[in-house]
């Protein structure tokens, strides 16, 4: 008798490690699939933004969370803290304006942009809120200067004026802030890049923490010790909500959540969480240690700046990458075969 012959499987197995018995299953791991695309191109077309965008995610944040300051130092009556949150939102948004008008190319195109307001472009509503914060944040920012103008003279009404309008305006820039503070990460989740897209729950978390944090910094820099309390719980809730935000894109996105942990994008991401825990814990412990609480503030800075690129570079990475298109549609179309195959 014949001896039996071994199974399908067990045959293609053993053609598989070269015919031979005895040698283990070392090199019969199928190799991970590469996902190309037609010409070796990105499924999706990667981003054409530069690090102009990145840098405006930053200074919008900056420009937001330093109303917010400016506006607690109004409504308790610390003139240090309003000072120095006014002019810095007004440096901050002129500087988003300018980099915004240098990746757009002509000035003209932002102009463009206000002819139409269309509630459901994130894009068209992000310009009006620029718009309206620059306005607010400018009249707010000139009304410090009053103290500067003469006692008499044409200029005497101006003196007398600018006070209260510069108090309207800096309510009126603070209620602004939140939307511009988050608006860009609605931005970004709005596009077909697979990491921010899928993060649209979080980002604002991320982003409004960052802005927290960021205008908290200018606070601690700017202002004496004794007068930064608002800026010491500024900073700790803005951290506490921009570590949230951050924990939740690293780890409830699946395979999206891998290029917020790894290359550059990890290590800026990395970075800004260590920054931002060591900026907190100087602020909490500083006291009134000028230079303490001024390093503290550097820190809360340069976390921000960092968080705001690498979310920028993780989602420049996922566009390119075909894996990370190819991969969650597949697993959303077996899930949605799964829900409508029927029972048993």
């Amino acid at each position: 008798m014949s001896p039996e012959r071994p199974p399908v499987g067990e045959r293609f197995r053993r053609e598989m490690s070269g015919g031979r018995r005895g040698r283990g299953d070392a090199g019969l791991t199928v190799p991970p699939a590469e996902f190309t695309s037609y010409y070796g191109r990105p499924i999706l077309k990667p981003p054409v933004w530069t690090w102009e965008i990145a840098a405006y995610l930053f200074t919008g944040g900056l420009a937001a969370g330093s109303s917010l300051l400016a506006a607690g130092g109004q409504l308790t009556d610390r003139p240090a803290v309003r000072r120095a949150g006014r002019v810095a939102a007004l440096a901050a948004i002129t500087a988003s304006a300018g980099l915004l008008v240098k990746d757009l190319g002509r000035p003209e195109r932002f102009h463009h942009m206000l002819r139409v307001a269309k509630p459901t472009s994130p894009m068209s509503v992000g310009s009006w809120i620029l718009a309206g914060y620059g306005s607010a944040a400018g009249v707010a920012a000139i009304a410090e200067a009053a103290p500067l103008l003469p006692e008499r003279g044409p200029l005497r009404l101006a003196r007398r004026a600018l006070p209260p309008l510069g108090r309207a305006a800096g309510l009126a820039a603070a209620l602004t802030a939140p939307a511009l503070g988050t608006y860009t990460a609605v931005l970004l989740a709005d596009t077909a890049v697979p990491s921010w897209h899928e993060a649209y729950p979080h980002l604002p978390l991320v982003f409004g923490g960052s802005a927290l944090a960021s205008g908290a910094a200018v606070g601690l820099i700017a202002v004496p010790p004794a007068q930064a309390g608002p800026a010491r719980r500024m900073a700790v809730a803005g951290a506490a909500l921009e570590l949230y935000g951050a924990h939740q894109v690293e780890t409830r996105l699946g395979l999206l959540g891998e290029p917020y942990r790894t290359g550059r994008a990890g290590r800026l991401l990395r970075a800004g969480r260590t920054l931002t825990a060591a900026g907190v814990a100087g602020a909490v412990l500083a006291g009134r240690n000028r230079t303490v609480a001024a390093l503290s503030g550097a820190a809360l800075l340069a976390a921000s700046l960092a968080t705001r690129f690498g979310v920028f570079h993780a989602g420049v990475v996922s566009a390119r990458d075909p894996r990370y298109t190819v991969l969650p549609q597949r697993e959303r179309l077996a899930r949605r075969r799964a829900a409508e195959a029927p029972d048993g």
